[in-house]
């Protein structure tokens, strides 16, 4: 089964004369002729959890050697490892986002295997190390830090997959309490949405990453914790959570309704810009991307994954915890809406196996003919793929999918089965990494493309072959879940707490 609509050959060539008139033409077609964009990403329908368990075995295994390998040579002196030149892991200190995925993966290698070196492996860690990340006032970035560790682990004991402590489950939960005060504490308050975390470039930025991040926030109101602020002001965690939620989907994501010359259903900007003397939003920006006017994929795939799993989480929570915040309707409607249009938007502009190239308007592509059309070709010499990307991605439409068939039999089939797809092709050649010199797991994704900091093996320029550690981490959570799926395991959720 294709998700595709046959386009006519007139307009495909013209396809050709711009970088972004493929968004150009959505505008045009789908608000004149379609009812939903012609999907582009080729999914069968009959492709099932089950039928990925063997290249999903296939995967821990190579993780487990790769888990030990960098343990032992990687110097956390240096710093956290970020990403691979000629398969090694190096550091680079812009934030420390990515040490916990690090040790996150050990504990995934053990909740998937049972291997017991594993748990302890990424519990020393956790323990001798995560300390300065529960109480790093400068980022963003607490729940991928955090919930991948502190988080897992707290997990693994309410699962009864580790052995009840008291002592220790209070260790953890204190850990995520912190966590989640201190990254709600980076607020810049808004008169419209009520406000946002701020990212690591200042207050008057926000970033489509800190979606993800959330978890931190949710997770700590869970444990029934708030953030004290002046006077003893009580601040819930689930209302600035939410708040920022509606902030990112009214600054960061496009729906199609004039609000600019790029506007596009899905379309996500990596950042928005606030002026800070009168709280007014000024323009869209980027960090990582091609231009604030295109799509960075990894930004889209935060989002994506990130509003998936906020639904997830809501889904569980009482009428009366929204009260306060417009009623359950209306907050769950924004995140569905939010969570449908980036979905389809990475459906439409992302080629047949799933893997998307690093920016949907980079200028490279028009140098590829119809790329969308055909798999992504990590050896192409003109702009490099991310498979990174992808994992987050593929993790958030299954979850989108699963959420959906649960409010209407087969409404979310669609993303289920690009989601299957997509984790297809990233089980195997050429992007999950067979060497066992290469001390990356998920090959050919891409950090910071216009910082130059990834590394090009060739003379064109384009970065190949390397990996990131949330690339990593990200492919091993999205077996992980698969594999509970197709195993009849309790369905993996970072809340199970």
């Amino acid at each position: 089964m294709r998700f595709q609509v046959t386009r006519k050959p007139n307009v495909r060539k013209i396809e050709h004369f711009c970088v972004y008139s493929r968004q150009f033409l959505s505008i045009l077609v789908t608000r004149s002729l379609l009812v939903e964009p012609p999907y582009v990403i080729q999914s069968e329908a009959s492709l099932t959890p089950a039928a990925l368990l063997p290249a999903i075995r296939h995967m821990w295994d190579l993780s487990a050697h790769k888990i030990t390998a960098l343990a032992a040579s990687f110097d956390i002196a240096r710093g956290a490892p970020v990403f691979t030149v000629e398969g090694k892991y190096t550091a680079r200190g812009w934030t420390e986002w990515t040490q916990g995925f690090q040790f996150g993966a050990a504990i995934l290698q053990f909740d998937a295997t049972g291997e017991e070196f594993f748990l302890e492996l990424g519990r020393r860690q956790t323990v001798d190390f995560m300390a300065s990340h529960v109480s790093h006032v400068g980022v963003h970035d607490h729940g991928f830090n955090n919930v991948s560790t502190y988080g897992n682990l707290l997990r693994l004991m309410a699962e009864g997959r580790t052995p009840e402590n008291t002592w220790e489950r209070r260790f953890y939960e204190l850990a995520l309490k912190c966590s989640g005060a201190v990254q709600a504490a980076r607020w810049t308050a808004l008169p419209e949405t009520g406000g946002y975390i701020y990212s690591f470039n200042g207050p008057h930025s926000l970033f489509s990453d800190t979606v993800r991040s959330l978890r931190a926030l949710v997770l700590a109101d869970r444990l029934g914790h708030a953030l004290m602020g002046e006077n003893d002001a009580r601040i819930s965690l689930m209302g600035r959570a939410i708040d920022h939620l509606r902030s990112t989907s009214r600054y960061n994501v496009y729906f199609g309704e004039g609000r600019d010359a790029y506007d596009i259903a899905g379309r996500v900007v990596h950042e928005s810009i606030f002026n800070l003397n009168d709280r007014r939003y000024r323009c869209p920006s980027t960090q990582q991307g091609y231009t604030p006017f295109s799509t960075w994929t990894r930004g889209l795939a935060w989002i994506v994954c990130g509003y998936a799993e906020q639904l997830e989480y809501f889904a569980t929570l009482p009428d009366s915890a929204f009260i306060s915040y417009g009623g359950r309707a209306e907050v769950e409607s924004l995140l569905t809406r939010t969570a449908r249009a980036t979905a389809d938007f990475y459906l439409e502009y992302t080629p047949t196996c799933g893997i998307p190239y690093w920016d949907t308007g980079a200028p490279g592509l028009a140098r590829l003919g119809d790329y969308l059309d055909r798999p992504a070709d990590p050896f192409n010499h003109h702009e490099p793929v991310d498979s990174s990307a992808a994992a987050i991605t593929a993790q958030g439409l299954l979850r989108l999918g699963t959420y959906l068939n649960g409010k209407s039999a087969g409404s979310g089939a669609r993303y289920l089965q690009a989601g299957l797809t997509t984790a297809r092709t990233l089980l195997g050649a050429p992007y999950l990494s067979e060497d066992p010199n290469h001390e990356g797991l998920l090959l050919h994704a891409v950090y910071h493309r216009p910082n130059g900091w990834d590394h090009a093996p060739d003379a064109d320029g384009v970065p190949r072959g390397e990996s990131c550690m949330w690339g990593d981490y990200h492919l091993r959570e999205l077996a992980l879940y698969i594999q509970r799926l197709a195993e009849n395991k309790p369905y993996l959720t970072f809340f199970n707490v």
